[in-house]
């Protein structure tokens, strides 16, 4: 059992927090929308995996770095997290390069 992918997970949450909270571009523009993108988004997926799971589609994977422990059979801890983090991922990237179109196209004027 190793902590080594979980780990990686929260520090590069830790560092989206970050950059979120610098620039403004999702949570501390409006963090009752952006909890609620999250989540629905986090269901979603976790929907999607639970019917690749019971289709066949999906199967854990085996590996040394992941915790072992499983929240339902085939899906591992760190899959939410993991799916979270993709979501807020996408979030900034979506607000951060309409800042940065915004911010070119007020130069160019």
């Amino acid at each position: 059992m190793s902590l080594a992918y979980l780990a990686c997970l929260l520090i590069a949450s830790a560092a989206l927090v970050l950059l979120d909270s610098r620039f403004a571009l999702v949570f501390r523009r409006d963090a009752r929308r952006a909890t609620a993108v999250v989540i629905v988004w986090l269901v979603f997926f976790l929907a999607w995996d639970a019917a690749g799971i019971v289709f066949g589609v999906f199967a854990r994977g085996r590996s040394p770095f992941m915790t072992g422990v499983e929240l339902a059979p085939e899906l591992p801890l760190e899959e939410p997290v993991f799916l979270a983090f993709l979501c807020y991922l996408t979030l900034i990237l979506i607000f951060g390069g309409r800042a940065v179109l915004d911010r070119g196209q007020g130069r160019s004027r």
